[in-house]
Order: C-alpha cells, then sequence, then structure tokens
C-alpha cells in the first residue's frame, strides 16, 4: 500500500472531520485556519449547522481582535463544508472520527468508510480511552489506522498525541505528525494503551479526588483548593470532572481498568452513581457541583456549599509565635507571621544558626522590595519582628510553636516533648510535617488536645495554601484559631484529616510514580511525558522536572509512607525511583536525576 509520504509540506490536504460536537468542530476550525479543506459529517443537520455558526462566531472574534482580516476569514468560512452522508469523505486524504467512545459504534464506521475511501487514506480516531489496535483490527487495511488524540478545547491546546498500534505503518505516523506540527500543535508519540499518556496518568489523579471526595475525608471545595493552590493547577480535580463528563470519566477509567488491573483505575463508585442519575457534570448542570443550567460552568449554591464566612467558634489569641528550625520552610514560615505583624522567634540549634536564619530571611525581603512587592519601611519592620534564638527556651511565652524541623519522626517527637515542657498552658502546639502522623507528634506531649498540623507548602510566603490538620484529639478551639490564624497571614486553609499524605500530596506522588512507571515500561520518554501534562492537563511542570525539584529522596519517602498506610500495590514506589536515589541521584540539588544539571 502506497501511503502519503512526509515532507517539508504534508500531503494530507484534504481532510475529513467525523462527528461535529465540541470538540470535531474544534478540530475542524483547527484545519481550516490552517489552510486545509475540510469535510465536516454529522449524521445531525443541527449538529453540522452549530458547527459552522460555531466557526463563523469563531472567526468574527478573531477579525474583531485583529488576529486575521475579513478576507482571512471568508477564506476559513469557504473552506469548511458540511454533509450528513459519509460518501463524502470519499476525497479525504485523512478521516478523523471524533463520535462517542463506543467500540460497537467506532468498529461500525471503519468497516463503512473501508468501502467508501481511497486505499491510501489515512483513518484516525480520537479516542482517548478505547483500543486503537481493536479498531484498527476492523480495517481492510489497518495499517492506516492510527490515534490522533487532540485537547479541549482543540483550538487552544498545544498537545497532540499520535497513537500507533502494533499495526500501523510508519509512513502514516510521520504523515500525521507532520500536519500536527503543520497545525502549530506539539505532538507526542505514544503506543496503544487506555488514556494514552496525558489522560493516562490524569484520569488516575481524578479517580483518587473523587474517591477522597467520597469517603468524606474533605471537602469537594477543599480538595479542589488544595491542588489549584498547592500545585499551581488551573482547576481543581472534581470541577475537572465535572468539564470533562463524569460519564466521560467512567468510561475512561473503566477502559483503563480492563488494561492495567490498577486499583487506582477502579472508577470510585461515587462516578457510577452520579452517571446512573444523570449527573455528568457541566453539560447536565449537575456533577459534583451545581450549575446555572445545563452547559453553564458558573457554580451556584447547593446544599453542600459552605455558608460564607462560617464561625467555627471562638479560637484563643495569638499574639506572638515561636518557629523552630533555620531551613528554607522554617525561615519562610517566620518570615510569613512576621509580615502579618506576629512577634516571632525563631529558634534553631544555635545562636548562630538562627542569626544565619533571619539573616536569609533579610535577603528574601530584600529581593521583594527590589521587585516592587514590598517597600523598604515594611521590610525593615517586618525583619524587626523577628528575634533569633539559639534554644527553644525562648518559646516560653509565644501563643503558638510551629516546628519546621527534619521529616523525622523520632526528631519530631523529641522536639514536641520539649515544647510540652517549656511553652506555656493554652500555647497551640503545630507540625508543618508533609507525611508524618500529627497524632504520633500529639501524643510525645501532655497535651494532645493542644497540637495540630500546619501543613505550608514551599516557598511558604508566596504559597497560599495550608493544610490543617486535625487529629482525633484535637480540640474545637485549637482547629478555630489555626483557622483564622491563617486567614490573618493571607494563607487559604483546607481542613483534613490526620492520613498520610493529607489531601496534596496523597494525590500528588501516586501521579508522580505512575508517570515514572510509564518510563520503566518504554512507554513514553521523559520529553513527551512533561511536554503531554504540561500541554494536555496544563500542569506548571511536567512530572519529571517536578521530581528533580521536589528531590528524588524526599518524593520516595513519601511514597514509601502513602503505601504503608494504604497499602494498595498501585502505590508501590517505583523500582526506578529506588535506584535512583540508590545511586545519590536525587535531582537537581545533587546535579542529577531524571535529567542532568549544571553544578552551580
Amino acid at each position: 500500500m502506497d501511503l502519503p509520504s512526509t515532507s517539508s509540506q504534508s500531503s494530507l490536504q484534504t481532510i475529513a472531520v467525523i462527528g461535529l460536537g465540541t470538540m470535531g468542530t474544534g478540530i475542524a476550525e483547527v484545519l481550516a485556519r490552517a489552510g486545509r479543506e475540510v469535510i465536516g459529517i454529522d449524521i445531525s443537520d443541527t449538529a453540522t449547522r452549530r458547527a459552522t455558526a460555531a466557526l463563523a462566531a469563531a472567526t468574527t472574534r478573531s477579525v474583531t481582535r485583529e488576529r486575521i482580516s475579513e478576507q482571512e476569514r471568508e477564506g476559513v468560512l469557504a473552506r469548511f463544508r458540511t454533509f450528513t452522508e459519509l460518501t463524502a469523505a470519499a476525497d479525504a486524504d485523512l478521516v478523523i472520527e471524533v463520535i462517542p467512545e463506543d467500540y460497537e459504534l467506532k468498529q461500525r464506521l471503519f468497516r463503512e468508510l473501508d468501502a467508501i475511501v481511497r486505499p491510501d487514506t489515512i483513518l484516525a480516531t480520537g479516542t482517548n480511552a478505547l483500543s486503537v489496535t481493536r479498531l484498527a483490527a476492523e480495517s481492510q487495511r489497518p495499517e492506516r489506522v492510527l490515534g490522533l488524540h487532540f485537547f479541549n478545547p482543540a483550538p487552544a491546546m498545544k498537545l497532540v498525541e499520535v497513537a500507533s498500534s502494533v499495526l500501523t505503518a510508519p509512513p502514516a505516523v510521520e504523515a500525521v505528525t507532520a500536519l500536527a506540527h503543520e497545525l502549530g500543535k506539539e505532538p507526542v508519540s505514544v503506543g496503544d494503551r487506555p488514556g494514552f499518556v496525558a489522560d493516562g496518568l490524569l484520569f488516575g489523579y481524578l479517580n483518587q479526588a473523587a474517591a477522597m471526595y467520597e469517603s468524606k475525608y474533605a471537602s469537594r471545595e477543599d480538595i479542589d483548593a488544595a491542588m489549584r493552590l498547592g500545585c499551581g493547577l488551573p482547576m481543581g480535580p472534581l470541577a475537572l470532572l465535572d468539564l470533562i463528563g463524569v460519564d466521560t470519566a467512567r468510561t475512561v477509567l473503566e477502559a483503563m481498568y480492563a488494561s492495567s488491573g490498577d486499583r487506582l483505575h477502579a472508577p470510585a463508585p461515587i462516578l457510577g452513581h452520579l452517571t446512573e442519575a444523570g449527573l455528568t457534570g457541566q453539560k447536565s448542570g449537575r456533577g459534583f457541583y451545581t450549575y446555572e443550567e445545563p452547559g453553564s460552568s458558573t457554580i451556584v449554591r447547593d446544599a453542600q456549599t459552605p455558608l460564607d464566612g462560617a464561625r467555627l467558634g471562638e479560637g484563643r489569641p495569638v499574639t506572638s509565635v515561636g518557629v523552630a528550625g533555620s531551613g528554607t520552610m522554617a525561615s519562610g514560615i517566620a518570615q510569613v507571621f512576621a509580615q502579618a505583624g506576629f512577634a516571632v522567634v525563631l529558634a534553631a540549634r544555635s545562636q548562630e544558626k538562627a542569626d544565619a536564619a533571619k539573616a536569609a530571611i533579610g535577603k528574601s525581603l530584600d529581593r521583594a522590595v527590589s521587585k516592587g512587592r514590598l517597600t523598604e519601611e515594611n521590610a525593615a519592620q517586618t525583619l524587626d519582628r523577628i528575634t533569633p534564638a539559639g534554644s527553644l527556651d525562648a518559646f516560653a511565652d509565644v501563643d503558638l510553636a510551629v516546628e519546621a524541623v527534619a521529616e523525622d519522626l523520632a526528631v519530631k517527637q523529641e522536639l514536641f516533648a520539649a515544647l510540652d515542657k517549656i511553652c506555656k498552658p493554652g500555647a497551640v502546639l503545630a507540625t508543618t510535617t508533609s507525611s508524618l502522623p500529627v497524632i504520633a507528634c500529639a501524643r510525645a506531649t501532655t497535651r494532645p488536645q493542644d497540637v495540630i498540623g500546619m501543613h505550608f507548602f514551599n516557598p511558604a510566603p508566596a504559597m497560599k495554601l495550608v493544610e490543617v490538620v486535625r487529629t482525633v484529639l484535637t480540640s474545637d478551639d485549637v482547629h478555630a484559631t489555626v483557622r483564622e490564624i491563617c486567614t490573618k497571614v493571607r494563607k487559604h486553609p483546607v481542613d483534613c484529616g490526620d492520613r498520610a499524605g493529607f489531601i496534596v500530596n496523597a494525590l500528588l506522588f501516586p501521579y508522580l510514580n505512575n508517570a515514572i512507571k510509564m518510563v520503566e515500561q518504554h512507554y513514553a520518554s521523559l520529553d513527551d511525558i512533561d511536554a503531554a501534562m504540561r500541554l494536555g492537563g496544563g500542569y506548571p511542570m511536567g512530572p519529571f522536572e517536578l521530581l528533580d525539584v521536589v528531590g528524588l529522596d524526599v518524593s520516595l519517602a513519601i511514597e514509601k509512607v502513602l503505601h504503608k498506610e494504604f497499602r494498595d500495590p498501585g502505590l508501590a514506589p517505583s523500582p526506578l525511583l529506588e535506584h535512583l536515589v540508590a545511586a545519590g541521584c536525587l535531582g537537581r540539588k545533587t546535579g542529577r536525576g531524571f535529567r542532568e544539571y549544571a553544578r552551580r
């Protein structure tokens, strides 16, 4: 069979798009804007009219914003023709199907196309959940069948996953990859497995968030806020599930679980319950959240919405804060409290270390002044509020003591035993641990009711999130105190229970671990996985970029804690991660992790 050859200009000039829903219409717009002749096909006259109107509206906006001329707009519209019969695809060089995710529907379509299109026409499925190989097997020429997965909204999203099966001929992959480049997209080459790269990682994470909410571990608002503010994601996972469609997510996860057998991919029961009830997200007007109307993205109040300004009860008065530690996190937390007007005692193991930590805060404040974020007067006042001390004895009169020492339970328990003896009655004792049980720190004291978790994120002055972790013994007024303090220091508190990973790390690190497993299995490269999550998932960093920044040793420690607590085989740390840590390749701090870095 002769397949289109690649050259500086792709030979795929006439392209049929079958299925003119939101995704099909978006793909058609991308192709028409890039100068392709586009044949839009849908069995519904309403869908074809809607697609034409959507393209007209999009190009009108582009003219208004002076991105294209009126003449260019007319050219785009002229290149898009719509039909309701499959025979319209007869002259297409490439056919892209984006019909519903159903094997029977897609297989029937491929069989019908065999009798219509030319022998050299490439057939692409837009599936992200079904097997490309299984679909190809239904075609008389499986070597011309591949996956071409755009992301929604197609005109805006840069990523395109090009998925080949064991039957796909390389020239077909090359031709479609060249086309993606010419469309201004960034294609990544992937193998045939449900979810490919981006959705393969994304949907596992979304599923765990749904399960976390279903278990009543945290509210939907707190789960979503934690992942937006703690990881810099554009949307929280539950809001994203509503946007994608709860039913769609369930379908993708069912396919992933059938392929992997990984319990992390077994759809959370709540996804099935919502789907069966017709509560499929934004498109139905209700999913995890309630929306103004079907198709609206505007969330409205419902029975689960927290009351505005709801008080938790009276907290304890706090005017002075002690911060134990001299590292980056301790210095950052001390700066946060001092900038908010609190008197701060910064205690380290020696006066010299405490003085050095205060000097580091001074440099941080100077940078804020140079960037116009702080006045010189405010910086000076902030620094004046910090008293460095070489001993915890200086915490005798503080109202709140916050420890930010090494992530070692024995070290923290020793410190809490000391705080128990030194701090005055009624003082709130907080740990910034990200993975250790808060109750274990509390039990090292004679006043466990006064102990709570306050998990700040690094860098503390910039990151808005604080996970507030109650134990079964934490008193209500201590919880209320810490929530109020977070607001005073301009942080966003989210409530969570005392279990490994809290919200953010419990959702983040299984996702990172699964990314490593993809590389272990030679499914995709580091660069393609990082690009897929940045461009397809809207993540500020790819998983391997993030792992190298966090530190592979830190990541491994957290993953071990999650695996130990939840006993899920899918959470077992990747052997590749363990090998890199054993070799001393810990990421940026050692100059080598998943990638190599120039030594400073």
